[in-house]
């Protein structure tokens, strides 16, 4: 089982970036939630078999994000993930995310396409992590690419974990540096 401690979502709406307000404000939300670290304060060969046990949560945060955003999952155009390990912790016990973070995403979502994208660290109380985003059926596309910075003041405590999860409704406000539209993707490989 997963020890949690508290989950916190953080959303974001933003009108504009120094230009005239967007005809659609960009929401950007992160679920967050810190966990006991099972394997803090000395070296454990195999870890892998946690990452089943993450599923779980993760689909719980993919959830939450979906309904802070309206609950309609067909708004979400871009995602990413990430993890704070404490300090007692070491950073490939935030490795463990990488499968049921994504594999929530995908679950909740239905069909995205493209790889999500990751970030991890060792950290103390109070860390802040910025978590990359990028569209979620073709990573090529520009305009998506993005982060969120997320943390929780009292977390990560030495022997625990911060995972998050993010999802935006579309591109930056005001994006305008050229390459593949999101119209324009076939997401048929997730890159384009």
């Amino acid at each position: 089982m997963i020890e949690l401690r508290k989950i916190v979502v953080i959303h974001e709406e933003i009108f504009h970036e120094g230009g005239a307000p967007a005809e659609r404000p960009l929401h950007r939300a992160a679920a967050l939630a810190v966990i006991k670290n099972p394997f803090a304060g000395g070296y454990v060969e195999d870890i892998a078999g946690m990452m089943a046990k993450l599923e779980p949560l993760g689909v719980d945060l993919a959830k939450r994000l979906i309904a802070t955003l309206g609950g309609d999952p067909s708004v979400v155009e871009g995602y990413g993930k990430g993890a704070i390990v404490g300090e007692a912790g070491e950073l490939e016990h935030g490795a463990l995310w990488h499968v049921p973070g994504g594999y929530s995403m995908r679950a909740v979502l239905g069909d995205a396409k493209a790889i999500v994208p990751s970030t991890k660290k060792v950290g103390p109380v109070g860390a802040r992590l910025d978590i990359p985003v990028t569209h979620i059926n073709a990573s090529y596309v520009r305009s998506h690419f993005d982060a969120m910075e997320v943390g929780v003041p009292d977390a990560p405590r030495a022997g625990e974990m911060v995972v998050a999860l993010v999802m935006t409704t579309g591109p930056r406000v005001h994006a305008r540096v050229g390459g593949l539209k999101a119209e324009d993707v076939v997401g048929e490989d997730g890159l384009r």
